[in-house]
């Protein structure tokens, strides 16, 4: 782990979480490297971080570090080379009555209504779909760095919210949750599309889209979205498109 030793990081101290279940892996235990103190992750240290495979929940930054398993890849779009396939424009024009508003971080009973019922549908026995206001709180809207809550509304309905956060080289897409009763919606699609419409229009090149784990059916939409690329022992490394692996 040389990068403990970046200067970019050097005021930040690093420490292993004991083990813990695997929330994507049935059966598997989990570890995390945590950096801390919190308070000194502001934007630019955090844009380091994230390229270093680093993520985020609220204002605690961490990265698996699980000893005999490394099922947890990085991943990040080349949004300025990204092109749409057939489902995606789709997915795009399907949606495009959907008015997107930047709100600020603060608490909206509204979103949180939209929260809970995304978790008890989407996610039953998760954990999260218990979660009291203060831990939704605490999830979505504590954060040091440059964040931005984004509503989407249809015909003045709210439809979908989504928290990403703006780094020196690109969006970091956080947590997006929307309406579970619309079965032939494309919402989670639709959302990245915007997402990489964001970074063009900032100029970044990049979107963050967390870990992709080749096991884990609820990763699998990301390998869908091309360039894709993995941070592999340490460097950023082309996906394939058809086998999910690095490029040969």
């Amino acid at each position: 782990m040389t990068f403990l030793n970046d200067p970019s990081t050097r005021e930040l101290q690093f420490f292993l979480t004991s083990n813990y279940p695997c929330s994507y892996l049935p059966e598997q235990t989990a570890r995390s490297l945590v950096a801390t103190p919190n308070e000194l992750v502001d934007t630019a240290t955090y844009s380091k971080l994230i390229d270093l495979g680093f993520r985020r929940s609220g204002v605690h930054n961490y990265r698996p570090q699980c000893i005999q398993c490394r099922a947890c890849v990085p991943v990040r779009l080349v949004a300025e080379r990204f092109t749409p396939n057939r489902n995606q424009r789709r997915a795009w024009k399907q949606h495009n009555n959907l008015a997107a508003n930047i709100r600020n971080l603060e608490f909206d009973s509204e979103h949180y209504a939209l929260y809970r019922r995304y978790q008890s549908t989407r996610h039953t026995g998760g954990g999260m779909d218990q979660d009291s206001q203060e831990q939704y709180e605490q999830f979505l809207l504590a954060s040091h760095v440059t964040s931005r809550l984004v509503e989407f509304r249809e015909d003045g309905i709210l439809r979908m919210v989504s928290l990403v956060d703006v780094v020196l080289n690109g969006v970091s897409s956080v947590y997006t949750f929307y309406d579970p009763d619309l079965p032939h919606a494309s919402f989670g699609t639709y959302n990245i599309l915007w997402q990489v419409q964001l970074c063009r229009e900032l100029g970044l090149p990049y979107l963050y889209l967390g870990y992709w784990i080749e096991q884990s059916r609820k990763m699998s939409y990301k390998s869908r979205f091309q360039p894709l690329e993995g941070l592999i022992d340490d460097h950023w490394t082309p996906l394939s498109p058809k086998e999910n692996s690095p490029a040969l």
